[in-house]
């Protein structure tokens, strides 16, 4: 199998999707040895078998999904090079983070964006979610390769499916989650994302995620310390990512001072369109990609981390606040100014001038509609509503 370019056919090289292998192959590239704490070890296991035996994975889907795991180990390796070199990475202070949690398509990303834009927040960027360990070289003043690499890697991705376009706002250097951050840990549902890994998937359901979250601390810390070194000096970080409703008990266990600021919409408009966006990555990888798995798999995910939610917010109850995606698409400085309000920050001035700087340079109306149908994924509004039936009932009704 090929890929085209100009009148050239490009063999993409065949993979060795195994632990052993790709383990090997990110120490000769790096000469490095230490991936730091172990845990990682046994979600990358169930994690190749899933995508060996049931993900259907075309060459280049087998070869992405090699390069983005041996990118990952990589990165590991690198961290801890890192901080045997500068051990004070680990003395960096994680303070009351505001993490905005929520389903797909809620507005989060536009929401999160919109608070980035204060640069009293550390907000994690798409080129240091995806490589958060630079070359053990760089000195912080030229150019980060990791901004060139992140460049090459969002054309590539438009390229291949420009739906992708319609349904999140690609920029490598602007606010964006950090569950690709937890993906280090090899605890996320970034895998399931991209294809079918149901074994996989389950394993991260039912066992504790706890190594994640602390890992997602480690890189942190590492993160804040680059920013501060190349000059960025702010008051706490500014997280987003729908994945942490499955996990917000734990989270909120390793950041007890976390602020959790839970986005709002109706199941019925998310659910759909959560599975557009997911069904459009699956085929980057996959010739044979049910549309109707992918809808069932991920409303159950959402049903069960609503619920899982819910069950957190009846016990922590002043850890959240609510935020409607109509209000936030209405008016979205009435919903600044309760985050203000919930997170004991001042709304400076200085603050809601770069916000409506921002929201005026990334209008939606510049990107094209994202268009889906519930039928096209399996999904019924009688299903969904049945689903989501405590949820919708508190937060939609």
């Amino acid at each position: 199998m090929g890929t085209e370019q100009g009148n050239t056919v490009m063999a993409i090289p065949a993979v060795d999707l195994s632990v052993a292998a790709l383990l090997h192959e990110a120490s000769e590239v790096t000469g490095l040895s230490d991936f730091g704490d172990e845990s990682f070890r046994e979600p990358l296991t169930v994690l190749l078998k899933s995508l060996n035996d049931e993900a259907n994975l075309n060459a280049g889907g087998r070869f992405g999904q090699y390069q983005r795991i041996l990118n990952i180990l990589i990165n590991r390796l690198r961290v801890e090079a890192w901080i045997a070199k500068h051990p004070e990475i680990l003395n960096e202070d994680i303070t009351a983070p505001v993490v905005i949690i929520g389903l797909q398509r809620t507005g989060s990303t536009f929401f999160h964006r919109i608070l980035a834009a204060d640069k009293r927040f550390y907000a994690p960027l798409w080129y240091e979610v995806r490589n958060p360990a630079p070359a053990l070289d760089w000195d912080f003043k030229t150019k980060d390769a990791r901004i060139s690499t992140a460049e090459a890697e969002v054309a590539a991705m438009l390229a291949a499916n420009p739906e992708i376009a319609a349904i999140h706002p690609m920029d490598p250097v602007a606010a964006d989650e950090d569950i690709l951050l937890l993906e280090h840990s090899f605890y996320s549902t970034v895998p399931d994302a991209f294809c079918n890994v149901p074994s996989y998937g389950k394993w991260n359901d039912e066992n504790d995620n706890t190594p994640a979250y602390q890992y997602l601390k480690r890189l942190l810390q590492f993160l804040q310390w680059q920013k501060n070194r190349s000059g960025q000096v702010a008051e706490r970080w500014l997280l987003k990512t729908p994945h942490h409703i499955h996990h917000v008990a734990t989270l909120l266990k390793v950041f007890p001072d976390a602020k959790i600021v839970q986005t709002h919409r109706d199941p019925l408009q998310t659910i759909p369109s959560a599975a557009s966006m997911n069904y459009n990555l699956w085929i980057l990888g996959s010739d044979d990609v049910d549309a109707k798995v992918v809808g069932e798999q991920w409303a159950a995910k959402y049903a069960r981390g609503t619920l899982h939610t819910l069950k957190t917010r009846d016990s922590q109850p002043n850890a959240f606040l609510d935020v409607w995606y109509k209000d936030t698409v209405a008016n979205p400085l009435s919903s600044v100014e309760n985050v203000y309000d919930f997170i004991g920050m001042e709304l400076t001035a200085e603050a809601q001038v770069a916000m409506a700087e921002h929201q005026e340079a990334n209008r939606r109306d510049s990107r094209p509609a994202h268009e889906y149908t519930l039928e096209q994924f399996g999904l019924s509004e009688e299903g969904l509503k049945a689903q989501f039936a405590e949820y919708r009932q508190r937060f939609v009704d």
